[in-house]
């Protein structure tokens, strides 16, 4: 028996196969779009900024108008107004002399003898209860304009450690405050730290810087500081030799418009000696120095008057 072939479909059955089809695939498609469409949502991962950096805005935000804008959008029409800027202080010699203290008169000067002993004593203070201090300035390396109209306008006294090598040929300058009230001693020739030298060397650096002030300035010397403070006892037994009645150290330091203390009492106390340099702030340190005694309740008094026998003409005036 032969095998059955498949007959071929005729058309009819052919397009009712294909209008099933398409019936099928249509019911699917309005299946599938009869709920709601829901697109999936990424969110971009989260960035910092590095540290110490400001935060980068977004630049699709809009910045918001200042208060200072009109409604309109348009620029104000009226100025925006800046602070004016405060002048800078102009510091020349009327600002000084204008802020110099007003002292009284002084008390009658009570000198000390010193005489006694091989030695010329030290001090770092003048042993007296009277509320007077002293004001002196060494080196003379810096000669400021304003030094003399400061010491003019101030009507007081001072004293003047001078080194002989930074005061050579400036004469001139020096002698002017001399005429005004300032009083010329010893400060050594070279300004070299005395402490541990040989006897010879340090009679030169004081008998010698003694003797050739007197004769550039009229007036020998009659007292002695050791340059930066440094003596020992051959600095002492030479300053006797030489005629310099006592050494001198100091109590305070003013520099730089600033007055330091060596003593836990923060003021300027009776007898006290004030250290200053001849240095580009001078105007500053001399009105520092003379307010501070003011506030202290001191007056500026000449150091050779409390020392018997030192004045050798310069007290007067």
């Amino acid at each position: 028996m032969s095998p059955r072939r498949n007959r071929p479909m005729s058309h009819t059955g052919l397009r009712l196969s294909i209008a099933a089809s398409v019936a099928l695939l249509t019911a699917v498609v309005a299946a599938c779009s009869s709920g709601p469409s829901k697109q999936p949502t990424f969110a971009p991962p989260p960035t910092s900024a590095p540290a110490g950096d400001e935060p980068t805005l977004d630049p699709t935000l809009e910045a918001s108008p200042s208060p200072s804008d009109s409604p309109s959008g348009k620029p104000s029409s009226s100025p925006t107004k800046r602070p004016s800027p405060t002048p800078s202080t102009v510091k020349d010699l009327a600002w000084y002399t204008s802020r110099l203290p007003k002292f009284g008169p002084l008390p009658p000067p009570a000198s000390v003898n010193v005489d006694a002993g091989t030695s010329s004593p030290l001090w770092f203070k003048v042993p007296t209860t009277q509320k007077v201090a002293f004001l002196t300035i060494d080196d003379g390396a810096t000669r400021h304009p304003m030094a003399l109209q400061l010491l003019k306008a101030s009507g007081v006294r001072i004293t003047l450690f001078l080194t002989l090598q930074y005061v050579e040929g400036h004469t001139d300058y020096f002698k002017a405050l001399q005429a005004s009230g300032a009083v010329i001693e010893n400060h050594t020739i070279t300004h070299t730290s005395l402490k541990g030298k040989t006897y010879a060397f340090q009679h030169h650096e004081i008998c010698d810087a003694a003797d050739r002030l007197g004769k550039l300035f009229g007036r020998r010397p009659t007292l002695f500081r050791p340059p930066y403070g440094n003596y020992d006892d051959t600095t002492l037994k030479v300053a006797r030799e030489c005629g310099q009645k006592v050494v001198f150290y100091w109590t305070e330091t003013v520099d730089k418009g600033k007055v330091r203390y060596q003593t836990s009492n923060h003021t300027i106390q009776p007898g006290h000696i004030v250290l200053m340099h001849f240095r580009p702030a001078y105007p500053d340190d001399f009105l520092a120095v003379l307010t501070k005694m003011k506030q202290s309740g001191v007056q500026p008094a000449l150091l050779e008057q409390y020392v018997q026998g030192s004045c050798a003409g310069a007290c007067d005036g």
